[in-house]
């Protein structure tokens, strides 16, 4: 394998995260703790305007709608394009949205079909900018195993504790003073993210064939991931996890106020319980759990944990037990994200690696709208603890089907044939 570009060095060494990873890492941070503001305050919004669980399940829906509306084709874009810029224009595009939000707040014209529309158009920035993101850090880090697995840890542990731990607290306080207050903190963290991303060496734009139109690229990464065992089981097995926790994110703020007794900052709390596990998931467990039992058990395993959790969790009725069993449920999905990015990354080919990225994210959260529609709908007919049984079951039943394909044998295979080409 070949340098292609000066900065993006494959090492043979010591492994060590470079100094340009620090600066990702802070512009990851810092648009993370915005990002967890915004995913407290916007539910309590939503609620604030309607308690129809269907209606606030609509809210969740239209912010993963994207990834199945354009996914494949942002992929194809990003793989055309310098994913360094991609990443730091989607920040503004973010950031300018929330400013609009603030503005259509004051003026009283932020009502339920406006906050679908932000929804989706945020969903919009967030795709290309995690597409793109997904795509650089191989080229960033000389596809080195050892510092995409560290790397994808930290990523995931900034975004736990600036968007999960921090963020949902700060943003149901900020709520709790004015409903817009959140947005204008998540405008200025995208907006220090973009020029922190900015100061990022440029990554080589892949090679593409002349003439040919994107959907003839997005349809070549699709077909990459479902022919490949590997990677298809890669994406399903978060497509099982993302109808389930569809389902358990729909409802979850009204089943904190109504079954748990907790109001909006008690609610920020429950979400940061979540993010306590995941921070402990990303950057303690998963390597030392990759180690003593592969990459393919590993993953097995937390599936059976998330199951195990979320039951658990249905049954609840006290917030300490609830917020135990987020936290262990959080472990389990932070562990399984970083193995999953960083064996993909390992593995896909650079030119093709926007494309890849996006259809599995296509393939993972293709199930999470349904799973939220199926959450309203559960709630309403059989109750608040409905959904959580339901996801229970869903995630417990689908472990067995993907076991096989993401194994121990596979994974090795898989990273053998990288090494020999």
């Amino acid at each position: 394998m070949t340098t292609a570009t000066r900065g993006f060095r494959r090492r043979t060494t010591a492994p060590k995260l470079p100094p340009a990873f620090t600066r990702l890492w802070s512009a990851a941070t810092v648009s993370a703790l915005g990002d967890g503001a915004y995913a407290a305050a916007l539910p309590l919004f939503a609620v604030a305007l309607s308690s129809d669980p269907l209606v606030i399940s609509l809210v969740t829906v239209a912010t993963v709608l994207p990834h199945l509306v354009v996914g494949l084709v942002a992929g194809a874009l990003v793989d055309r394009w310098d994913r360094r810029r991609t990443m730091w224009l989607a920040d503004l595009w973010r950031a300018g949205l929330l400013v609009l939000a603030v503005v259509a707040g004051a003026a009283g014209m932020l009502g339920i079909p406006a906050l679908l529309v932000l929804a989706f158009l945020l969903g919009v920035g967030e795709l290309f900018f995690e597409v793109a993101a997904q795509a650089y850090l191989p080229d960033l880090l000389g596809r080195d195993q050892t510092l995409l697995r560290r790397a994808n840890g930290r990523l995931r542990g900034a975004s736990t504790a600036a968007g999960q731990f921090a963020g949902p607290p700060v943003g149901s306080f900020l709520f709790s003073v004015a409903r817009t207050v959140p947005f204008v903190v998540d405008a200025v963290s995208f907006v220090a993210s973009a020029l922190l991303i900015r100061t990022l060496p440029p990554a080589p734009v892949p090679d593409r064939v002349d003439g040919r139109s994107v959907w003839a690229d997005a349809r070549e990464g699709f077909r990459y991931v479902v022919k490949d065992r590997l990677l298809l089981g890669l994406a399903l097995r978060p497509a099982v996890g993302n109808l389930a926790f569809g389902a358990v994110g729909a409802v979850l703020v009204l089943f904190a106020q109504d079954t748990l007794g907790l109001h909006a900052v008690g609610y920020g709390f429950l979400l940061a319980a979540d993010a306590v596990g995941g921070l402990l998931g990303a950057m303690v467990v998963a390597g030392p759990l990759e180690k003593l039992l592969g990459t393919g058990t590993a993953l097995s395993l937390t599936a059976v944990v998330e199951g195990g959790a979320i039951l658990v969790f249905g049954f609840a009725d006290n917030p300490w037990l609830a917020g135990a069993m987020f936290a262990l449920c959080g472990c389990a999905m932070a562990t399984t994200m970083v193995l999953g990015w960083s064996i993909r990354q390992m593995i896909v080919p650079g030119r093709l690696m926007g494309r890849v990225a996006a259809a599995s994210r296509l393939v993972a959260l293709s199930a999470g709208p349904a799973g939220a529609l199926l959450g309203g709908w559960l709630a309403s007919a059989a109750g608040l603890r409905a959904p959580y049984f339901a996801a229970a079951g869903v995630l417990l039943t689908m472990t067995v089907v993907t076991m096989s394909m993401t194994s121990n044998a596979k994974v090795k295979a898989a990273l053998a044939a990288t090494v020999d080409s």
